[in-house]
């Protein structure tokens, strides 16, 4: 806009000046008439019969006009500060930034009125209302979970799930109709988001996740990455393996490349969502979002530090694993200026070299020396497996999570599970030449 304005002036001041010596040359060619008191020819200088000495009298002229209209112009330049604000009409002009894409937090809801702490934890922390919209999708039509969160008014979306009949199943899965049930009110849901809202990406937790101060920052700098980089296709703000003490809290800011679908508040895009909702599983969709088919060697994003912590024990899943490993995930309490950190170090190429060259220029270590904390040096140290079986023993041994989806374990990335061992980083590893998963590792 600026230099828009800037060359009208300047087209102005040509013209302006290109007028007057025009209008000086017709003037200088135009006859003299008799005045009163005034004699023909007297004082007079008009074409004469010397034709050189006319011309070089009205270039001599059209040169002092020149100089007239440049003194005229450095005038108006010397009071530039007093004119730009009126071009502009009065006001400063503000280069406008670009909007920032919005990122609506889909949060799935069932019969649990303690969703008000999981919808608490995302108002508090919440920068913006209009960047990131809460949609509650409530499933189950429970009234007093209902009515908790229409307790929220205009904070929130309340969207209600239109078909709470059974699903119908084979008679030896009835006992899981429950899987059912949420994988029919994700796909309902997400359907919401992307196709009736129109949103272009999402991040979803479920109601019994309390998110950490840093939660919204996390997503927001992570969402160029995913939109980029075509070998991810999810962003989590969950560790499986995130206990305290299994974690580096020097290292809030520590970002990985997983193989490993976390879940827990994860990003998605509606260009993957397109590329699921065609073939979404009747049940157990999130191990169905592990499986070879649906991953397709892609990878997500997950801290060294949650930006989740579930306090929800009882579910369909009976508290599965919550006794011994959820309730002891480290939730971050440090704000980390994400949007302002370089994430580059995450695109594939980049991050696989340099992973893979730390991982195998580490000293190897031995189980009983890890178990026994008999390392000696700050590491980090190499601790290898070599087989599914050798693989739970020691994870299970040393307190990390050891079960495989699809031959993948949780948090691993190209085969490697990366944990803290008193106070040394270890990264559980196949052996060098590592190629790909087997899927009968389960």
């Amino acid at each position: 806009m600026i230099r828009k304005r800037g060359s009208l002036i300047f087209c102005g001041a040509f013209l302006f000046v290109t007028w007057n010596a025009i209008l000086a040359l017709l003037l200088w060619s135009r006859p003299q008439t008799n005045q009163p008191g005034r004699e023909q020819g007297e004082g007079a200088e008009g074409p004469t019969d010397d034709v050189v000495g006319d011309v070089l009298r009205m270039a001599d002229a059209f040169e002092v006009e020149l100089e007239r209209q440049k003194e005229i112009l450095l005038q108006i330049q010397s009071h530039k500060s007093l004119w730009e604000p009126l071009l502009r009409g009065g006001r400063k002009v503000v280069v406008t930034p670009p909007p920032q894409p919005v990122i609506p937090i889909l949060v799935i809801a069932c019969n649990r009125v303690t969703v008000r702490r999981c919808v608490d934890k995302l108002l508090q922390h919440r920068p913006s209302a209009e960047l990131y919209p809460i949609i509650v999708s409530q499933d189950c039509g429970h009234a007093d979970t209902a009515e908790v969160i229409r307790s929220y008014g205009d904070k929130v979306t309340h969207l209600k799930q239109p078909d709470l009949s059974d699903v119908s199943v084979r008679p030896e899965h009835k006992k899981f109709q429950g899987y059912y049930k949420i994988s029919r009110h994700y796909r309902w849901a997400l359907n919401q988001v992307f196709k009736t809202l129109s949103h272009s990406s999402v991040v979803i937790v479920e109601d019994d996740l309390e998110v950490a101060p840093d939660f919204f920052e996390y997503f927001r700098a992570s969402l160029p990455l995913l939109k980029s980089d075509r070998s991810l296709w999810c962003v989590s703000a969950w560790n499986d393996n995130g206990r305290d003490g299994y974690v580096d809290p020097g290292q809030a800011n520590l970002l990985y490349r997983t193989d490993f679908f976390p879940g827990l508040g994860w990003m998605l895009l509606r260009e993957a969502w397109e590329e699921l909702e065609p073939k979404w599983p009747a049940a157990f969709w999130d191990d169905w979002m592990r499986q070879p088919e649906q991953r397709r060697d892609r990878a997500c994003i997950r801290p060294e530090i949650s930006r989740t912590l579930t306090f929800g024990r009882q579910g369909v899943s009976l508290g599965q694993f919550y006794d011994k490993y959820l309730r002891y995930i480290k939730l971050n309490a440090e704000f980390v200026p994400f949007t302002k950190l370089d994430l580059s170090y995450l695109k594939e190429e980049t991050y696989r070299d340099k992973f893979e060259k730390e991982v195998y220029s580490a000293p190897v270590a031995t189980y009983e020396d890890v178990k026994q904390g008999q390392l000696k040096g700050p590491g980090p140290f190499r601790l290898q497996y070599s087989s599914k079986d050798s693989f739970k023993m020691m994870a299970k041994n040393l307190g990390i999570m050891d079960d495989l989806k699809s031959g993948v374990p949780r948090t691993g990335y190209r085969g490697v599970v990366s944990f803290m061992s008193r106070g040394r980083r270890i990264y559980l590893a196949p052996p060098p030449g590592w190629t790909q998963y087997d899927p009968t590792w389960s």
